[in-house]
């Protein structure tokens, strides 16, 4: 009997591989802003075009999607690994770091033929993985859905290959484009609806940052309130270490960076960082965060910050929401973004969200 996979690639000429890596990308996605510095995988077992078993990766320091797959197989299917595929939107991991190479355990369930989506731009593993189970015997097909692949871990490719954090640039504006009332006054600008989908965003990265005016003219808490999940590691640009303690980014509700030229300390969930003396712009900014294994970095200062990241040319992808009922006649106007094309946008009442991407072509890793 024909299985419903093989069924609907009968119907739609879709490749099963294609179907069953379509369904790892959705699983590595339920991880999303749990797994940083790590990146974002899924995994699915398949026997004759059943899948027998999947997982992905939860969050840092946990299981791999490889072993939450396997460990997933019932004891009625356990007999059947030996003769499946294993489909993995990443590259499996070769190296010892907090969990045991996925490589190892693929070879020790003798898994056949394993599928992968792309290969993983650590060099601690790019290609080692796919060699070792070459080199043992194992048939290895990749890459399938690359680019989708590729897009779903883009700020895990993002660090590696451009040693700095995925950098999106989030900001609120009045219909004549106005951030603020004059003297840097706070106008409440975004609705409930959209004020929700700022904090999902927020959940998906691993940190968040504003400059010391946003900080002391908002004192905002910068965590996630409005939706369920992580809340980042809030980050400030304090360079002369100005800011009171009393702010409610040092209220200890969660691990508070401050990016300074002074001096680097730790006390609790404070950490004082020293930026890199010579480092022009934002680049200080953005090595400090690298070396902290910051994978991803939501910017929600104030118009000064968000141009600095602007004029760098230190950003992937830009945010904006327009409340385009609400006119601010003399205020501060937000970045001038006028020459840059929308990619896509969507409406919550009176706010219009709209997304700017940057082209940015990957370098190769083996593909």
């Amino acid at each position: 009997m024909s299985s419903p996979i093989l069924k609907v690639h009968e119907l739609t000429g879709i490749l099963p591989d294609d179907i069953f890596m379509e369904r790892c990308l959705k699983l590595a996605g339920l991880g999303a802003g749990y797994t940083s510095p790590n990146p974002l995988v899924g995994a699915v077992l398949v026997h004759e075009g059943r899948i027998i078993g999947e997982g992905y990766h939860q969050k840092y320091g946990g299981p791999h999607a490889e072993v939450n797959c396997i460990g997933s197989v019932g004891d009625a299917d356990r007999l059947l690994i030996p003769n499946s595929s294993l489909y993995v939107s990443l590259e499996p991991c070769v190296h010892h770091g907090k969990t045991p190479p996925c490589t190892d355990l693929i070879l020790g369930e003798k898994i056949p033929r394993v599928v992968i989506g792309c290969r993983d731009p650590f060099s601690e593993v790019n290609g080692k993985g796919i060699e070792k189970l070459l080199a043992h015997g194992v048939q290895v097909d990749y890459p399938v859905l690359n680019e989708e692949s590729k897009e779903l871990n883009r700020r895990f490719i993002t660090f590696h290959q451009q040693k700095r954090p995925y950098i999106i640039l989030k900001w609120a504006q009045s219909a004549n484009h106005k951030m603020s009332g004059m003297s840097g006054k706070r106008a409440m600008i975004s609705n409930d609806y959209s004020n929700r989908l700022v904090h999902k965003w927020r959940s998906e990265e691993a940190g968040i940052l504003v400059g010391t005016n946003t900080a002391l003219l908002d004192n905002p808490e910068l965590t996630v309130r409005l939706w369920e999940g992580k809340n980042p590691i809030r980050m400030v640009v304090d360079p002369r270490l100005r800011l009171p303690d009393s702010l409610k980014l040092f209220d200890g509700n969660g691990q508070t960076i401050v990016l300074n030229d002074t001096t680097d300390l730790k006390a609790g969930n404070l950490l004082f960082k020293k930026l890199t003396p010579g480092k022009p712009g934002t680049s200080s900014i953005l090595s400090a965060m690298h070396s902290l294994s910051i994978l991803s970095v939501i910017v929600e200062g104030g118009p000064k910050l968000l141009q600095s990241f602007l004029d760098d040319e230190n950003w992937d992808e830009i945010r904006t929401i327009t409340n385009n009922e609400l006119m601010i006649p003399e205020g501060i106007p937000a970045p001038d973004i006028q020459n840059l094309k929308i990619s896509r946008s969507e409406n919550y009442g009176t706010d219009k969200v709209s997304y700017y991407k940057k082209v940015y072509e990957y370098k190769s890793i083996g593909v």
